[in-house]
This record gives C-alpha cells, sequence and structure tokens, in this order.
C-alpha cells in the first residue's frame, strides 16, 4: 500500500536530495495518472474486469447429428441488481454493413441497442435496402453507387434485411441490451472481454434455432473470478432460409434481378 503523500513532499530546512526528490515527484504522477477502474480504497490497484470464455455446439434437430461449424452464435451477458454497466465514451463507433458484389458484409452484424449502422453500396448497382418483419423496421429507399444512408437501432432483436432488387441478398443485425457479447467461431469458441464482476443474465441467439429453444437456454451466471468460463451452450439447429422471401411489397421479384447487368 502507498502511504499518502502531502504537499509540498518535505517542510525541513535542509535541501532535498534532487534525486529523492524526483522520485517522490514521480510517485505522486503515477498515482494521479492511475485509472479510476483500478483504483480501490488504500490505494491497491485491484482490475475489476474478466475476460470471460465459453463453447457452444450444434446439432442437427431432426437427427441429432453434430454440426461441424458452429460459427455465429452470439452470447451476451446483460447485468442484473448492482451489477456495473460498461461505460460509454463520448463518441460511440458506426457499425457498417456493406453491400458488395450483391451480398451483404458482415452476413451477421451485433450491435447494442442504440448504436448507429451505415449502409455504404459499394457495387456500380443500386439498391434498396428494407426490413419489415421482426426487431428494427425500417426502408431506406433506392439509392446509389458510392452513397450510403445510416439506421440508429434502437430496440433489441434480430432485424433481417434485405434488398429489394437483388433477392439473394440477405442478412441479421442483432440489436443487444448489453456492451458484453461475443460471437462464435468455426469450432463454437466464444470469448467477451472487459466485463465487470457480477452478476449477469446469460443470452444466446443463432439464426438457424428456433425462439423457444433459445429461450430454454437463458440462464442466471455470477462472474467472480479471473479465467471464468461460460456454461457451455448446445444448440438444436432447424434451418431457415432467408434466400426465400417476398419483396418490400410482399411481392415475387423481378426475375431478371439476377443478371449480371441489374
Amino acid at each position: 500500500m502507498l502511504a499518502r503523500l502531502a504537499w509540498p513532499p518535505v517542510s525541513c530546512s535542509k535541501k532535498m536530495n534532487p534525486r529523492l526528490h524526483g522520485l517522490v515527484l514521480l510517485v505522486v504522477a503515477l498515482c494521479a495518472a492511475m485509472p479510476a477502474h483500478i483504483r480501490q480504497s488504500g490505494d491497491v490497484a485491484i482490475d475489476r474486469t474478466l475476460a470471460v470464455s465459453g463453447e457452444v455446439t450444434l446439432f442437427q434437430a431432426s437427427s441429432g447429428q453434430p454440426v461441424k461449424d458452429a460459427s455465429r452464435v452470439v452470447l451476451w451477458l446483460v447485468p442484473k441488481g448492482a451489477a456495473p454497466a460498461a461505460e460509454s465514451g463520448p463518441d460511440k463507433p458506426i457499425y457498417r454493413m456493406v453491400q458488395h458484389n450483391k451480398t451483404f458484409d458482415p452476413h451477421l452484424l451485433v450491435v447494442p441497442v442504440g448504436s448507429v449502422v451505415s449502409f455504404p453500396n459499394l457495387d456500380p448497382w443500386f439498391h434498396s435496402v428494407f426490413s419489415l418483419y421482426r426487431g428494427k423496421r425500417f426502408d431506406l429507399g433506392l439509392y446509389e453507387p458510392g452513397s450510403h444512408k445510416n439506421i440508429v437501432f434502437d430496440r433489441p432483436g434480430a432485424s433481417y434485411v434485405f434488398c429489394n432488387i437483388h433477392p439473394q441478398m440477405a442478412a441479421v443485425i442483432l440489436t443487444v441490451d448489453s456492451d458484453y457479447f461475443g460471437i462464435s467461431d468455426k469450432n463454437g469458441r466464444i470469448s467477451i472481454a472487459d466485463v465487470p464482476t457480477g452478476p449477469y443474465q446469460l443470452h444466446v441467439w443463432y439464426e438457424d434455432a428456433t425462439e423457444k429453444s433459445l429461450e430454454a437456454l437463458e440462464r442466471t451466471i455470477l462472474l467472480r473470478n479471473a479465467g471464468h468460463s461460460l456454461p457451455s451452450v448446445s444448440i438444436a439447429v432447424t434451418k431457415q432460409d432467408l434466400l426465400h422471401h417476398k419483396n418490400k411489397y410482399g411481392r415475387d421479384y423481378d426475375p431478371q434481378a439476377s443478371s449480371p447487368e441489374y
């Protein structure tokens, strides 16, 4: 524990040794610069955030056979009770869902509630992005190559995103009520950094799973120490085909939409 230092550091009549004086100034400066989130009473430095990890597995709901690619599973932690919320900086990041080669990139985008998502059109064709199903409902209308439009995602849920011109374009924006979330890799591994200790509600989302099965996976967890592992999650896969959908008017797409010039 560092003793608290008064200023000036020495009040004796003798001149302080220059080296000692420099050392005292350095200690005072380091104490003042110490981040607030690791300062505790008595000036003991303790980091109260954790890096947590977990693992998910997928299996076919019809046969029980394992699914090799366990990517794109989302886990997020919602603080409960007195658990601290994430610090919000003055400038929140703007997320991007790019239109390129008649696809959305990324296919899955996870954002906290209140985030701004930009939709740049990097193709030489017009696009018309919309979402009229679950989550955030919006219609960006027709916009030209090289331009972009922004949307604020202000409600939790999965927004299924399409283009009103090109039926092969489909993506998902998952809006979560937390800043602590992670997306699994192909091996099913998930990590979430800088999570404060405390109780949380664990939520799970996967595109090819039923809402009821995902709700059954929710549970309360308590994070108390470093190296904490999240509970293992196993998800029954039921294929959801986003590509077979109507346009924003509820009609079939123009057959010419798949041509290279369109």
